[in-house]
């Protein structure tokens, strides 16, 4: 199977497999990024502390780290990850806490969702089975962010709050910045009940009558709906201030894609977890 289309290249080598933007990779000596594949590969990082994973499973975890940026030519230790529990916030990370092993199950990102950085050596890391991960790249402030968006993060405009915050701190104009949609779950599949389609709608009234419908599709009626919360996060980004043009989709649905990208939809249970990485590398 090969995913490439017209925003991605799928690179397979070195006994890995991993997604690459197009429009990034017209900055690859600036910045590093990819978005892991493969079923077999977990990147879910619970310590056994938090009884979250076994130790074994851990390890076994960890060793899938080590295999895929041996096989990038990277050194997974610089890697800075939030813990993502669907908020919406955003830390700004200046420096590693640990500094010989990844920054995995810290406090400073217990409830982070996004994190944002200038500095270099820096990994960024968000992991997915089905949310939205956003690859955020200012080339002219030189400025990377990595946003975790499910459906909460979505309604909560985390990935508005990324933008506002990379201008904020950073002084970035929104017109320059590049979003890259990594592979989620879409339309297609993103069936919710009533109580989670009116959460939308009241969180997006703004939006015009032609917008939602294109976004809410009723499957079942009175019952089911189809949400499209790519097509929100591509609306309300550029009412943030990004041009259309830097609003890249990898178009890709992970649960269309089972058999290569992780998905809770269609593991339930047990699930395993894909990572999107962007660094800006010395």
């Amino acid at each position: 199977m090969d995913l490439s289309n017209e925003n991605v290249i799928h690179v397979k080598k070195n006994g890995i497999e991993y997604l690459q933007f197009r429009r990034l990779l017209e900055y690859k000596d600036k910045i590093k990024h990819a978005y892991t594949l493969g079923i077999n590969n977990d990147f879910r990082t619970s310590t056994p502390e938090k009884k979250k994973l076994s130790e074994e499973k851990y390890n076994k975890n960890i060793n899938t780290y080590k295999t895929f940026f041996k096989g990038i030519g990277e050194d997974y230790t610089k890697i800075v990850k939030p813990n993502q529990d669907h908020t919406d916030e955003i830390k700004i990370v200046n420096s590693k806490i640990n500094p010989d092993k990844p920054d995995f199950d810290v406090k400073e990102y217990d409830r982070a969702d996004g994190l944002i950085t200038n500095k270099k050596d820096i990994i960024l890391e968000t992991t997915n089975a089905d949310c939205i991960l956003l690859l955020f790249y200012d080339p002219v402030k030189e400025v990377i962010a990595n946003t975790h968006s499910g459906w909460k993060g979505t309604i909560q405009r985390i990935s508005v709050k990324t933008v506002k915050k990379m201008k904020n701190e950073f002084d970035c104009n929104p017109e320059d910045i590049i979003c890259c949609i990594c592979p989620s779950i879409r339309k297609c599949h993103f069936e919710v009940d009533r109580d989670v389609k009116e959460m939308f709608e009241n969180e997006y009234k703004d939006l015009k009558n032609d917008q939602l419908c294109d976004i809410m599709q009723e499957k079942i009626p009175n019952e089911k709906w189809n949400i499209d919360t790519v097509l929100i996060n591509k609306i309300i980004l550029q009412k943030a201030g990004l041009r259309r043009e830097n609003i890249i989709d990898s178009g890709i649905c992970s649960v269309c894609n089972s058999d290569i990208i992780h998905s809770f939809r269609v593991e339930k249970q047990g699930y395993g977890l894909n990572a999107a990485f962007i660094e800006k590398p010395s």
